[in-house]
Parts: C-alpha cells; sequence; structure tokens
C-alpha cells in the first residue's frame, strides 16, 4: 500500500509502522512476530512472556521489545506528520505498490519511505543497480557515468546508493540522459546524507525516488550501511561493480546479490595496478561477476532475468539459495511471454513492419519517451527486435 503524505493510513499499516518504529525489531523478527500472533496489530498486545515464544526473543530482550511495542502508538503521529512535512510517502510489504523484486528477499523491510515514486510496474520494472568504492578514480566516474547514462537511455531504471564517488556518478549520468533512478539511502530521510547531494536528492526525487527503510530521524550511522545494501541488490535485476576497492561496501551487495538473492553480477575491469580497482579484478577472478566493458554487455546478460520477470517467474527462476529457487525450462517461460505482451509492446511490433525510427514510433504509438525506451528495452533483450543506427526492425 503506498500512502502519500496526506494519506490517512488503516489500522493494519499503523500496526506495521508501529512494529517498525520498536527498537530491537528488524524485518526478520516483524515476519515473525506477525506469523506467530496473527497479524501486526494482535502482535503489538504480546506480552514479554508470549515474546519469549518468537525465535530470536530471548528472556533479556522480551521485556524491552514489550515496553518499545506499547511506547510505539505514541510515535506513530509524529512520524506521520514528519512525513507531510518532507513529502515522504510509505510503501508497505503487505499492500499495492511493493516493488516486486524486493518482496523476493525473506528480510524485505515491512515497509519503505519513499520521497519521489517508485514505478515498479511501469518505468522502473527493469531495474539494474551500480555500485563502487566511495573513493574512485576519475576513470571510474566516468565509467558510472557512462553506463547510467546509457542503460538509463535504454529504458533501465539506475539503482544505487547516494554515495560519493561511484554512486553519486551513476545517478547523474542518469539524470543527464534523462532517465530514471532510485537512491536507497542508509539514513532516515529527514537528513540529507552525504549532505553535498542534497541537491542532487532533489533531483532524484523528481525523476525517481529516495528511498529508505529507516523512520525518518534516523541518523546515518555505519551500521546502517550493510543492510541499506541488501536493498540495492533487491531492488535490481542485477548489480554492477563499476569500481571498488578490496574493502569496499560494494562487494558486500555485489556478494550478497549473487550469493543470497540469485541476481546477476557484473563487474567493469580496471587497471591492475590500481588500489581502486583492486576489489573488482578479485570478484572477476574468482568467477564472483561476469565481465562487461559496455552497456551492450550488461543488458544480454539482463535479458533472461528481465524475460522472467516480465513472465512472473524471476522468483522461481532466480530466487536464490535462501529463497528457495526452482528450475524452469526456458522453453516454457518463452512460450508463456509471447502470450503475455504487454499492451505497448504490441503496439510496437505492430508498427514495425517496416523498420522505423525512435521518433517515427514515438509518433505512430503515443508513448511517453522513458516508457517506449523502456518497452523497446524489454523486445530487445526478448530478440524480438533489433536496432540499426537510428533505426529499430522486428527480427522476426
Amino acid at each position: 500500500m503506498l500512502l502519500s503524505p496526506h494519506d490517512i493510513p488503516d489500522d493494519q499499516s499503523i500496526a506495521v509502522l508501529r512494529l517498525t518504529l520498536t527498537p530491537g525489531l528488524g524485518p526478520v523478527l516483524i515476519d515473525r512476530l506477525i506469523a506467530e500472533f496473527g497479524g501486526p496489530e494482535a502482535a503489538l498486545s504480546a506480552t514479554a512472556s508470549k515474546l519469549r515464544r518468537v525465535r530470536g526473543i530471548g528472556p533479556g530482550t522480551a521485556e524491552p521489545i514489550a515496553r518499545g511495542l506499547a511506547d510505539s502508538a505514541a510515535l506513530v503521529e509524529p512520524e506521520l506528520q514528519r512525513a507531510a512535512q518532507l513529502g515522504v510517502g510509505l510503501v508497505f510489504k503487505s499492500g499495492p505498490g511493493y516493488p516486486e523484486l524486493l518482496a523476493q528477499l525473506p528480510d524485505a523491510p515491512p515497509l519503505l519511505y519513499v520521497k519521489g515514486e517508485l514505478a515498479g510496474e511501469g518505468s522502473d520494472r527493469y531495474p539494474v543497480a551500480i555500485v563502487g568504492s566511495r573513493r574512485c578514480t576519475a576513470y571510474g566516474v566516468e565509467q558510472a557515468e557512462r553506463f547510467g547514462g546509457l542503460l538509463a537511455r535504454s529504458g533501465l531504471t539506475i539503482v544505487s546508493g547516494g554515495a560519493r564517488g561511484i554512486d553519486t556518478a551513476a545517478h547523474r549520468g542518469a539524470l543527464r540522459a534523462e532517465g530514471r533512478t532510485v537512491a536507497v539511502l542508509g539514513c532516515g530521510l529527514a537528513h540529507a546524507y552525504p549532505p553535498e547531494n542534497e541537491e542532487l536528492f532533489e533531483q532524484i526525487a523528481a525523476r525517481g525516488a529516495v528511498v529508505s527503510e529507516l523512520p525518518l530521524d534516523t541518523p546515518p550511522t555505519p551500521d546502517n550501511f550493510p543492510a541499506r545494501n541488501r536493498i540495492i541488490s533487491g531492488l535490481s535485476l542485477g548489480v554492477l561493480v563499476i569500481e571498488a576497492g578490496i574493502k569496499s561496501g560494494a562487494l558486500i551487495t555485489a556478494r550478497m546479490a549473487g550469493e543470497e538473492h540469485g541476481r546477476e553480477v557484473m563487474a567493469l575491469p580496471g587497471r591492475v595496478d590500481s588500489e581502486a580497482s583492486q576489489g573488482s579484478l578479485t570478484l572477476l577472478k574468482e568467477g564472483g561477476a561476469a565481465l562487461v566493458m559496455n552497456p551492450g554487455d550488461v543488458l544480454s546478460l539482463l535479458e533472461s532475468p528481465a524475460r522472467h520477470h516480465h513472465g512472473g517467474s524471476h522468483a522461481a527462476r532466480y530466487g536464490g539459495a535462501g529463497l528457495g529457487a526452482v528450475a524452469e525450462p526456458d522453453g516454457e517461460v518463452a512460450a508463456r511471454d509471447e502470450a503475455g505482451l504487454s499492451p505497448e509492446q504490441r503496439a510496437i511490433l505492430a508498427v514495425l513492419e517496416r523498420p522505423a525510427t525512435i521518433d517515427e514510433l514515438a509518433m505512430a504509438t503515443s508513448m511517453p519517451p522513458h516508457v517506449l525506451r523502456a518497452e523497446l528495452t524489454v523486445l530487445e533483450m526478448q530478440r524480438r527486435v533489433k536496432r540499426d543506427g537510428p533505426s529499430v526492425a522486428r527480427t522476426s
């Protein structure tokens, strides 16, 4: 459920919000509480003795959590008023509008604070994360902007963490291409971190979304960022590491994406004598990432997960070891996709009885440019169309 800053939440949404505002409760424990007591509202009235029955809550934590659940009632109204002042909406996992890819995670956030708009069923249906070091080289900045811009121009949404260095360059590349981008912050949305990116976050919110799972006034602390990284991965079909040192947090995101989330992991090679590239090169050397050299490589690697996502089988095919992955024959998915083209994709293919330019397609279909680019990218991934210079043609 998406709550704009002026919406009045229902009782269940208020209960979920109260759970997230309770110290000592994270996404996994909140899910366990809801399952144990039959719903978020029932969980709020759990006594310390009942809380001890929940796996992960011991005698030393049951009493503080019980007090926190009771105290959370007084926190809801100030939080909602603060959200309205900041122009921040709430998206609940229990309702529509929550990103499908993120919902596949076993520790998906119960709610997201969103400034801007998440359009998972539209413009943000095919996201890719671009990550890397804060301390990056001019080469890293150049490539992050290049990949961010060209992939955004192709209709993909660029997801990153809003941090200094590679993250900032990727967001700026997407914005300059007039594409979509999403920044996931490791603090509440009442803060801008890093502070010099405050204007950038406003620009991102105008063309995409700035997102956090944390209560609005949560300050940026080191403990928040590893958890933030799982959201960057979880929102995305794949993660591209542009430039990362051996201790870079980007490597945590990449390994989480590949080993826990079943997402595509890609890395751009850098100079072998550059400390800024040692993490990326090690990832490639150990087989933890596919080597990419241009945005076309990224599109090729994302073709299959995008096709499964479009066909509704992404969780089964790419769920990862922790999510109960089940292999599904590509032929079966392809057959289902053939009948499952979106109305926009059908309109594009109907126009392409002969090759056409992007401008001609836009005029013939009356689609907004960002929608047209996104749908063309999906059709290209599915090898139904191909681009030859300024023209697009059907492949069959």
